[in-house]
């Protein structure tokens, strides 16, 4: 996002006019008092985005990573964003740079890349910040692919972990999801197939997938501590690519919160 402009006025006050002694004399010229400086800008705590794209010898090269205003408020997490940025800006120029020398026709799928990583704040909470990211990359081929990522931020400690690193393991999510999970991704399957799930069918796309291919997001309905947990399924995972991701929620609960890493359970509540 682009910084808004902002427009400091200047306000000029002017001293009144001394009486005169005598009723003929001529007020004197009306003295002006010298406009202040103006208030030295506070720094900016807008959102952070850089796009960098680039078209040469037939080929197309897109890209752009943002994290939003939260993030600057944690100097250390901006810059590990920053390093993996430039980073990932880095790793695909080089691969475009090599796709117009191995294509040099008119392969216009097979010169064309696409990276986009868009953080959006989940809970900012006291001791806790909790993020997703939105990522799409296109490394030529009949389409790209888009997922999610989870980070949740220690502002105490400095450090992040991935939301499933809260919990003593995937499975140990699993177990206090319980039938929830897979119910859940069922009924969201069949509104979008309009027909029933048979999981005992085969079908690779009628499994129920673990947590070890999802990405966990924190989340908060109170402002103070962690209560919600998103599970999300990218394309390809829990059904083919035309369908689609899905993205699943559920409160935390007393057995969620036993299978939180003993360190994380005190950020936890059961929601109410």
């Amino acid at each position: 996002m682009r910084a808004p402009l902002f427009l400091i006025s200047l306000a000029l006050s002017s001293a009144g006019c001394s009486e005169q002694a005598d009723e003929g004399a001529v007020d004197p010229p009306v003295a002006e008092t010298p406009p202040a400086p103006p208030t030295p800008p506070e720094p900016s705590p807008d959102a952070v985005t850089l796009d960098d794209d680039e078209k040469r010898s037939g080929g197309t090269r897109e890209f752009a990573y943002s994290w939003p205003a939260a993030v600057n408020a944690q100097p250390a997490l901006a810059a590990q964003f920053e390093k993996e940025r430039d980073a990932a800006l880095a790793s695909q120029k080089k691969e475009w740079e090599q796709s117009l020398v191995d294509f040099p026709g008119d392969c216009v799928s097979c010169k064309a890349r696409g990276y986009e990583k868009e953080w959006q704040v989940v809970a900012d909470l006291p001791d806790w910040l909790s993020l997703s990211a939105d990522i799409y990359e296109y490394t030529g081929g009949a389409h790209g692919n888009y997922t999610k990522q989870s980070l949740v931020w220690d502002k105490q400690a400095g450090t992040s972990v991935a939301g499933i690193d809260l919990f003593t393991s995937p499975v140990a999510l699993e177990n206090a999801l319980g039938a929830r999970l897979c119910n859940a991704l069922d009924r969201a399957r069949e509104a979008k197939r309009g027909i029933k799930i048979d999981r005992a069918s085969g079908d690779l796309f009628n499994d129920c997938p673990g947590l070890d291919e999802a990405s966990v997001l924190i989340g908060s309905s109170n402002g103070q501590t962690f209560d919600r947990i998103g599970v999300y399924f990218g394309p390809y995972v829990a059904g083919p690519y035309a369908e689609g991701d899905y993205e699943l929620n559920f409160p935390v609960t007393a057995s969620v919160i036993d299978a939180v890493k003993p360190e994380y359970a005190s950020a936890f509540r059961v929601k109410r």
